[in-house]
């Protein structure tokens, strides 16, 4: 086995305490003799939902070797508010201790600049390797394996169980709602995530009529089918040419699942159960290609078209041809208009189409904006927000207003458009006529949609765990203004030369496999464009020579990295081949006295 540096981990510390433990408080010497593997996430991240389904297996399968933590470290202001964090935790089914970190304390011991990222920590309490983004499960399950035979060789590892203690199970119909319609019943269809099934309720909005699915994570279609924390549903128009009522935005599925209401009758539409990943087919036959993580669907254009969290793009799904696509954006993660095949979103979450037709209302949750495309001329605009770091709450002219991490988006019988602000716990209106920014209702838990009953509007308050019914007011409600930036500390670099340096290291037995041409990309941008004077645009290196502009004093650098490894044995004749990727979006600040150089960790160590 190849030597691994060793860096001796630092402590974990965190104000919030511990969460998943029954009360105790753990240090490393806690995990003395178990292999720990510390995921920092954050619960806004699409990235980290994924990377923790990517490691259920991989905590199972060793579960008497190896502790997961994951340490929570907040993007948001709300992310921050503890019990939020112990609600993400019991909505994402997570099951490992967590440290709840909300001054990014050992976030900052660890020199950590993405969310997630994986760091592993051998039974010695060693650091050995540290990986950025997804698509990581199949190296660290390697890694296991090596620490566990060569610590069990050296009498230091420790089998048995670890320190997670379970939670103390709530009741309720409700779980973790993420979006509802209304049927022609007048009853209401709910996604209810975190049963991981659909509810029909009555015109109270309460009381329990049917529920479709069996509360059991699965993909599983007919009369019994499975969900996988499902979120946004659409009526079918009467002319889409479809066997089925209701189309359910099958998030952790990856897929768009149709329901027949009659016997609840479910068909998977689109989709593999597969997550997309850079490479994979954009296009092409609904049922043979994957998507990722799609959080809500509207019909616009003639088509369903789909927020796909998991990319930051709006695909589209034509059921008369059976075909699905991409519709808009790059995958790019950002804030930037103009002709839908050039538009960066930023985990596109709630979808709303304007009584005309005409536009598309997007809720672009991680730059905490209100989005919108244009059915005529095929271009993104942004009605409400700046970008990925600032976000509040502040009404007034829209240039200036802020959100924080909206998911869903309502068209109102004047044409105002209103917004469930998650993270703000309200809901907000815009009118394009105005420009004006106002709030309709505070004191919401974590609003991810709503819907339009006569003269109210029904919120879906998803940490409530249910719907509440709400008086549209004549008069906006006064709130003070409140704005935020990230408290992610930003690089200080200095202006001129830089050099941008992705550290990538194969797993064990694996190599960049460049037999059918080069298995690494590297995407670099700014904002503000001006930021970057030269070492903008796309290439195959991981390394890049930079040239900062000096008229900048702060701004962002986007990074996007991408490696492919394959097995390194020739005797396999179709080897096993594995995509690793993260985004970064650093902040920096130009100083004269910063550093040149910037290394991200995508695998390995630096």
């Amino acid at each position: 086995m190849a030597s691994r540096a060793r860096v001796r981990a630092p402590e974990l510390v965190g104000a919030g305490g511990w969460l998943n433990t029954g009360g105790k408080e753990l240090t490393l010497a806690d995990f003395r003799g178990k292999i720990t593997i510390l995921d920092f996430w954050t619960f806004c991240c699409i990235n980290c939902l994924h990377v923790l389904d990517e490691l259920r297996e991989l905590e199972e399968k060793h579960r008497d070797t190896v502790v997961i933590v994951g340490v929570h470290s907040p993007k948001f202001v709300h992310e921050a508010d503890h019990q939020a964090v112990v609600d993400a935790v019991a909505r994402y089914e997570v099951h490992h201790p967590v440290l709840d970190d909300p001054a990014l304390a050992t976030w900052k011991q660890y020199a950590v600049r993405a969310w997630p990222t994986l760091v592993v920590i051998d039974p010695e309490g060693y650091v050995v390797a540290q990986h950025a983004g997804e698509g990581h499960a199949h190296a660290i399950a390697r890694l296991v394996e090596e620490l566990e035979a060569e610590h069990a060789a050296k009498g230091t590892l420790r089998r048995g169980d670890g320190p997670y203690v379970p939670p103390e199970p709530t009741a309720g119909d409700l779980k973790f709602p993420g979006k509802a319609v209304r049927l022609p019943s007048g009853h209401f269809l709910v996604a209810d995530s975190g049963h991981h099934s659909l509810v029909e309720l009555a015109e109270d909005g309460e009381t329990v009529v049917r529920r479709i699915g069996d509360g059991v994570r699965g993909l599983v279609d007919g009369t019994s089918p499975r969900f996988s924390e499902p979120q946004g549903l659409l009526l079918v128009p009467a002319d889409a040419g479809l066997d089925h009522d209701v189309i359910v935005a099958d998030t952790v599925n990856h897929a768009l699942r149709g329901v027949r209401l009659s016997d609840g009758r479910t068909t998977t539409l689109a989709g593999t159960g597969r997550q997309w990943w850079q490479g994979s087919a954009t296009e092409g036959p609904a049922r043979e290609v994957d998507l990722s993580s799609p959080w809500d669907v509207a019909w616009f254009d003639g088509k369903v078209w789909i927020a796909m969290a998991g990319v930051h793009q709006l695909w589209a799904f034509d059921p008369a041809a059976g075909t699905v696509g991409v519709a808009a954006g790059t995958t790019n993660e950002g804030l930037v208009d103009g002709p839908v095949d050039e538009a960066w979103f930023a985990q596109p979450s709630g979808l709303a189409v304007s009584a005309d037709g005409e536009r598309l209302w997007v809720a672009d949750s991680e730059t905490s904006a209100l989005r919108w495309v244009s059915r005529e001329t095929k271009t993104v605009h942004s009605a409400v927000g700046t970008g990925l770091f600032d976000f509040g709450h502040r009404d007034g002219a829209a240039d200036q207003a802020l959100l924080q991490h909206p998911l869903g988006v309502t068209v109102l019988p004047d044409g105002s458009v209103a917004v469930s602000d998650t993270y703000n716990h309200a809901l907000r209106r815009f009118d394009p006529a105005s420009g004006e920014v106002s709030t309709l209702a505070t004191d919401l838990r974590e609003p991810s949609g709503a819907l339009l009953v006569d003269d109210d509007i029904v919120v879906v308050e998803s940490a409530r765990h249910r719907l509440t019914r709400l008086r549209l007011p004549e008069e906006a409600v006064r709130v003070e203004s409140v704005a935020h930036r990230t408290q992610r500390a930003a690089t200080e670099v200095a202006p001129g030369a830089f050099t941008l340096d992705v550290v990538f290291r194969a797993p064990t037995g694996q190599k960049l496999d460049e037999r059918y041409g080069p298995s690494t990309r590297l995407l670099v941008s700014s904002t503000p464009p001006e930021l970057l004077v030269s070492g903008a645009g796309a290439d195959t290196a991981l390394t890049r020579e930079l040239l900062l502009s000096g008229e900048v004093a702060e701004g962002v650098l986007h990074v996007s990295a991408m490696a492919a490894s394959c097995d390194d044995d020739p005797e396999i004749e179709y080897p096993s081949c594995h995509v690793h990727q993260q985004d970064w979006g650093v902040p920096v600040k130009l100083v004269a006295d910063g550093a040149s150089r910037l290394p991200l960790v995508l695998a390995g160590m630096e």
